[in-house]
């Protein structure tokens, strides 16, 4: 069995709880900045942080709220993000974040799932919330900011917890984004303080993150990878963010100038915008030295187009939520365009022929299986696809196609997993599928992916109506959108006679993207 390992040596596992960890990068001056609001310019110091987060735990122990419990946070990218998640998990009790665009269904699914009793929003999503928990066990909403017959995040404030409250970091979940792995509708993942804190320092090892440090964080905080990569990683390395609650390349561009930011951390819908956005040379960006992408294959020549258009070094990571996220990355030093980058330390991985179950070596493309400490424990109440996704002997299956060279770099080529990624973001098409399936005109439906240049993807659905009934594509978009995300949204919808499906019933979508 060939297996491919990192070429730095392995980094420590801590007992700390991923506060603990964060806590380690607000020692010092405690009237340091590190976070920033990026539209209005607010500040929150070292010392305040800590002293919120410490403050809100005790509140919440005070209500009962600690192990045990879970808060679901919908909000987007603001300095009280940090406080909310951070003070859930020094109170010893699971946040799941929650995608800010969901709607009130979409919502409604996570908040049943997850077993959340109290909802932190903020006042714009405020109707949506309030929909969304009718039903479930949320018994509490709080807004982050002030809203009329709402209570606010300061009320939530108790007597300040001085020490975490007792973990098992190997263990007990803290945090539960929901992801749809390799197939599937959204399941929660359950990330424990040992895959946190471990991904933090993996991170670091490779990243050439420098301590206090400053970025951009425009990816937002309840994606794995905003929320390891920016939110855990900056503040516990010293470091700072200026947060942006939704992307908009002006204020990204103005903000990274104004700080100076050596770090962009971006995807490739961006990269294409810093690539060919007139934009971009309204701004002095000469303080960036990496350009670093992820959630979504960067093509080499993008990457080059983007090194040369800001004079600084593109390089890409690879991970997922399942793997909270990072597995592997560029280093600064060692560039490989195309590539996803070097294993993280205390990591092994296999390529694996997807028909025969054969390890592969250098240079053979199979799946890309990851065993490390930073593996998920598994999805809430879904044996079924845990089992699924990991093998008895601690392999995740990733579901992605790759490769790697003789150096250690791995490459990815291609999905064997059915998600559809736009702008990044998980599109699951077995949702799709039910949700079509659910207008009273539709007797069978499929969605795969294709290409988009601005998205990286869409999704395309054939349909196959029932006798004698119509439906226009107009009539199942307009339905999609009613009740999923807008990101969701169907590029095209085909009106086809019958869906191809395999012996035992599978979909087969190879089949499906070849016709398109």
């Amino acid at each position: 069995m060939t297996i491919f390992t990192s070429n730095l040596p392995p980094v420590s596992l801590t007992g700390q709880s991923i506060t603990e960890r964060l806590f380690e990068g607000l020692e010092g001056d405690p009237d340091r900045v590190v976070l920033t609001d990026g539209p209005t310019g607010r500040t929150v110091t070292a010392g305040k942080l800590k002293s919120s987060i410490q403050a809100l735990a005790g509140g919440l122990v005070e209500r009962g709220l600690g192990k045990g419990s879970v808060t679901a946070l919908m909000a987007p990218n603001l300095p009280e993000y940090a406080t909310v998640f951070h003070g859930v998990a020094y109170a010893g009790g699971t946040v799941t974040t929650v995608n800010p665009t969901y709607t009130p269904d979409e919502l409604t699914h996570q908040l049943k799932d997850s077993g959340a009793t109290l909802l932190v929003t903020i006042p714009q999503f405020l109707e949506t919330a309030r929909a969304g928990a009718e039903g479930t066990g949320v018994t509490e909403i709080v807004v982050i900011g002030e809203a009329d017959g709402v209570a606010p995040l300061s009320s939530l404030m108790g007597t300040p917890l001085k020490a975490q409250v007792p973990v098992n970091v190997e263990e007990d979940v803290v945090v539960l984004p929901y992801s749809s792995g390799t197939t599937g509708v959204p399941k929660g993942v359950m990330l424990t303080h040992r895959n946190l804190v471990v991904n933090v320092d993996q991170a670091l090892a490779l990243s050439d993150i420098q301590v206090g440090e400053v970025t951009v964080a425009f990816l937002p905080f309840f994606h794995i990878y905003g929320q390891t990569v920016l939110m855990n990683v900056y503040i516990a390395n010293g470091g700072g963010l200026v947060t942006m609650p939704r992307f908009d390349l002006e204020l990204f561009l103005k903000l990274n100038a104004e700080h100076g930011c050596r770090h962009m951390w971006c995807v490739p819908p961006v990269a294409i915008a810093m690539a060919k956005h007139p934009l971009v040379d309204q701004f002095d960006l000469s303080a960036v030295e990496i350009f670093c992408s992820a959630a979504a294959p960067l093509g080499a020549e993008l990457g080059e187009a983007v090194s040369q258009r800001l004079n600084c070094t593109a390089i890409q990571g690879y991970g997922m939520t399942e793997l909270s996220p990072i597995t592997h990355l560029v280093r600064l030093q060692t560039p490989h365009p195309g590539s996803v980058g070097e294993t993280t330390p205390n990591t092994e991985c296999r390529i694996v022929d997807p028909e025969t179950g054969n390890s592969l070596g250098v240079g053979e493309e199979g799946e890309v299986w990851i065993k490390g400490p930073q593996v998920m424990k598994g999805y809430l109440g879904r044996p079924d696809a845990t089992a699924e996704t990991i093998t008895p002997d601690g392999w995740l299956r990733t579901g992605d196609l790759g490769s790697f060279d003789g150096d250690g770099y791995l490459t990815i080529h291609d999905r064997l997993k059915e998600l559809i990624k736009v702008k990044g973001f998980q599109v699951a098409p077995a949702e799709l599928e039910a949700m079509l399936l659910n207008h009273a005109a539709v007797a069978d439906a499929a969605v795969f992916g294709v290409p988009d240049d601005e998205a990286g993807e869409r999704p395309v659905a054939h349909v196959v109506l029932k006798p004698d009934v119509t439906a226009t594509e107009e009539d199942l978009q307009a339905h999609i959108l009613a009740h999923l995300s807008s990101y969701k949204g169907l590029k095209e919808v085909h009106m086809v006679d019958s869906i191809p499906q395999s012996a035992s019933g599978k979909i087969l979508r190879r089949l499906l993207r070849a016709s398109a």
